[in-house]
């Protein structure tokens, strides 16, 4: 039975080495030709990808070596010889491609058939600090970074049982990308996990050129057409380690900086880890804000059109709400336009460099503030309620949620303009049913523990009460 795609001769296995990774002609891999023991020997590895320092101590050690004291396998190679911890024996060539490729010295030695892996590997990485796009009030300032060894490090600080499992699997035919499911074996639900595993173990594509989002759209591949949410991503490693320790499971995927976090209803991406960081009272406040904020973001525009375009609905105290000033743009284009250009001025923010971003502040103040008021593009009331749309999209964290509730609030103002109050209730129908009729990634209702209902859960998705013991979550899990 053949135990190792390698023969033993160290020759044909160099020339195979320098064929199968185009040694000639990739400058940044590298091979060190040595003796051991009067044996040949080679290291193979990625240049910027080693220490040199680890490096030079195992190669010393090696040097010592006489011929009485080597062994006869590779196996006691690694075990007696190699003064190292990270080291492995490579038998086929799918492992060495994983292993190589993905930064890992890689020794091969005259008389064995197996190749040695010894990790002593490093990333380049940025440090370790606060999201840019997930910050707290108060709490931890760590974030993900782009190395997912870093990533499980800093969820292994927080969770210290054995019950935390992380899973490696690989996708992707030409990046060989690593993705890790973590989870705590003894919280999460078995059925959802087995389904996570297979469709990730079933995933067939080329590369995740975009890393988190291209397994996400491979592991959920139908209704598109609904712009709610299927996943929760966070950079947090505090808010992805508390997910863990409610039985949810978290997706690490390499050269990404954020988690995917399963499953996913609407209530779970409504949550902030400022919640948890203050007194439950305060943490209650601002989930009932954040929540009552997403809802007015999507109605107040199209009530406004509604109550606009039949004034002798507004009661008395409402009266001041009317444009007095002269319309002579159509109020529904003036929204349109204006919700375009939000987006227009957050791409050209992103894409400004920081000295120049306090100019672009002044230049879309003044001549978007005030001279489209006063030129008669835009009424003032019009400005006055965009302006509080566009504050209200950053109220919470979720770019997806923020997106899908500016398609449901478009929807609704093009419906009520066009067919009144009969648009302005199927328009807010329509929504209630996209909602509604959304699935997690797993199967699970997205208004959970609304439906089905769950009294328990449902009052913590509403309430910041204090943490769940054990035995609930296990409860809720199973």
């Amino acid at each position: 039975m053949k135990t190792s795609d390698f023969g033993s001769d160290f020759l044909e296995n160099k020339k195979y080495m320098d064929e199968l990774f185009y040694v000639k002609k990739s400058f940044d891999v590298i091979y060190r030709v040595m003796e051991i023991g009067g044996r040949q020997a080679c290291f193979y590895f990625i240049d910027g990808f080693c220490k040199d320092e680890v490096m030079e101590r195992i190669m010393t050690h090696l040097y010592k070596i006489t011929e009485k004291e080597f062994p006869e396998t590779a196996h006691d190679f690694l075990k007696t010889t190699l003064p190292y911890g990270e080291l492995d024996l490579v038998a086929t060539e799918d492992n060495l491609i994983q292993r190589m490729l993905s930064g890992v010295p890689v020794m091969i030695i005259d008389g064995f058939n197996e190749f040695l892996a010894i990790d002593f590997r490093t990333y380049p990485a940025r440090s370790v600090m606060e999201p840019e796009t997930d910050r707290v009030m108060r709490g931890s300032r760590d974030g993900f970074v782009e190395t997912i060894v870093f990533n499980t490090a800093l969820i292994r600080r927080r969770i210290r049982t054995p019950d935390l499992i992380m899973e490696m699997h690989t996708v992707g035919n030409s990046s060989r990308t690593d993705v890790v499911v973590s989870y705590l074996e003894k919280r999460v639900n078995k059925k959802m996990l087995g389904d996570i595993r297979k469709r990730i173990d079933e995933i067939d594509i080329d590369a995740l050129t975009m890393n988190q989002q291209s397994i996400a759209e491979c592991l959920y591949k139908h209704k598109w057409f609904n712009p709610f949410p299927k996943f929760k991503f966070s950079e947090r490693p505090d808010a992805t380690a508390a997910a863990i320790l409610e039985g949810d499971i978290v997706i690490l995927v390499d050269n990404s900086p954020a988690a995917i976090i399963l499953p996913t209803s609407i209530f779970d991406i409504n949550e902030d880890a400022d919640d948890y960081y203050f007194a439950p009272i305060t943490g209650t406040y601002l989930r009932f804000t954040r929540f009552i904020i997403n809802i007015a973001a999507v109605l107040m525009t199209p009530t406004f059109m509604l109550l606009i375009n039949h004034p002798e609905w507004l009661p008395s105290w409402l009266e001041f709400i009317k444009i007095d000033d002269a319309i002579q743009v159509s109020v529904l284009l003036q929204f349109l336009i204006l919700e375009f250009a939000i987006d227009g001025l957050r791409l050209a923010s992103l894409n400004t460099p920081n000295m120049l971003s306090m100019p672009l502040s002044v230049v879309a103040g003044i001549v978007l503030g005030d001279y489209t008021v006063s030129s008669g593009w835009f009424n003032k009331e019009v400005m006055l309620y965009m302006a509080f749309v566009a504050v209200a999209n950053y109220s919470q964290i979720s770019i997806e949620l923020g997106y899908a509730l500016k398609f449901m609030r478009i929807i609704l103002l093009c419906a009520t303009s066009f067919f009144g109050i009969y648009g302005f209730a199927g328009g807010i129908l329509f929504i209630l049913l996209c909602i509604a009729l959304n699935k997690t990634m797993v199967g699970r209702s997205y208004l959970y523990p609304l439906y089905p209902f769950n009294k328990s859960q449902f009052f913590r998705r509403f309430f910041r009460i204090s943490l769940p013991h054990n035995d609930e979550i296990q409860k809720e899990n199973n």
